[in-house]
């Protein structure tokens, strides 16, 4: 399908918002309106691209200038650190996704940048810069300096300074029906899957319904969470219902062939994961093994080293990773942008 970015009318009253290429935080919005009611599915990943979002909104539909209602489709911070800019309108997420936005909070992310940028300067680890690294609260400094050329490249443009992390007023769990106006509008639990507590939002009447990041189209998904096979279970779910327009959480809109394509994707993963764990391989060596000719068309395949971790921990038992800066580390290795690929 055309890669139209903007704001667009995908039913009658119901808008997706298309952000740029859809690389990392550059995600998908949504508008749902009738008569002067309106719901807005997810913010953006700062409060500038949130402000310009909501201005072409309100621009192009009189019910955009007050909304009334947010629903926040996950935690990551892409998805949720504009609501300040909404901070009066009822802000919705699963129970689950509510509390995991307070473990990263927009103040980390501020020093991980300023850690990054500090490193590349300095050119080599010195105690000078773990100095300043204690002084920010930055645990795991040699992997932050080791993402430093990756972070700075995917994060550079977005601006994290002046965030207030403001966190839904109202959470739920499995389903939820509301309504925006006479419109009736489905909140379906389908997580833990990208992340512990992911939503999708189904406009059944109108034939839509709004992923968050349970799609990725052009794009390689990232399992942060798991278990794949709640995402597989996702996708499968969104094919069987009845709708035209479907509005990913990155990339241009889709349709069922597009999720398709990521379940299919999530199966493949899983299957050839499993078959180098058997083996005994690492993670690094099984993410390198993996061949990804039918998705090499798609962007972002260093999150394969992150899918392949999660995947282990999954046959393996592990608990939960304690901090993703390492999977940016790996990430960074894999794609040939760390400090040690670049020297």
């Amino acid at each position: 399908m055309a890669y139209k970015t903007g704001l667009s009318e995908v039913a009658d009253g119901c808008y997706a918002y298309v952000q740029g290429d859809g690389s990392w935080g550059w995600n998908n919005a949504g508008l749902i309106c009738d008569g002067e009611a309106s719901l807005l599915v997810d913010t953006l990943f700062d409060t500038r691209l949130t402000a310009q979002m909501l201005s072409t909104m309100r621009d192009a539909v009189p019910a955009a200038q007050s909304i009334g209602t947010v629903v926040n489709t996950h935690a990551n911070g892409d998805h949720c650190w504009g609501n300040q800019l909404v901070r009066d309108a009822e802000i919705i997420a699963s129970r689950r996704g509510a509390a995991e936005m307070s473990e990263l909070p927009p103040a980390i992310m501020v020093k991980l940048n300023k850690i990054a940028r500090l490193s590349m300067r300095m050119g080599v680890l010195g105690k000078g810069l773990g100095w300043v690294a204690g002084k920010l609260g930055v645990e795991l400094l040699e992997a932050v300096v080791e993402a430093a050329p990756f972070v700075v490249e995917i994060f550079g443009d977005f601006h994290f300074e002046g965030i207030e992390l403001v966190l839904p007023t109202r959470t739920f769990d499995d389903t939820l029906s509301l309504s925006v106006g006479d419109k009736r509008v489905e909140l379906i639990e389908v997580g833990p899957a990208h992340t512990k507590g992911d939503v999708i939002v189904h406009v059944p009447d109108d034939r839509v319904v709004y992923c968050g990041d349970i799609l990725f189209i052009g794009g390689h998904p990232i399992v942060w969470e798991g278990p794949v096979s709640n995402w597989i279970a996702a996708c499968e779910r969104i094919e069987a219902m009845d709708v035209d327009a479907i509005v990913p959480g990155h990339g241009p809109l889709t349709d069922k062939a597009g999720v398709r394509r990521v379940r299919e994707y999530l199966s493949y993963v899983h299957d050839q994961a499993r078959a180098r764990y058997d083996a005994g391989m690492s993670v690094f060596e099984a993410a390198k093994d993996i061949a990804l000719t039918d998705y090499v068309e798609w962007g972002e395949s260093e999150r394969i080293v992150v899918n392949v971790d999660t995947l282990y921990r999954e046959f393996s038992g592990a608990g939960p990773r304690k901090s993703a800066v390492p999977c940016f580390a790996a990430m960074a290795k894999y794609a040939g942008k760390s400090r040690s690929t670049m020297a």
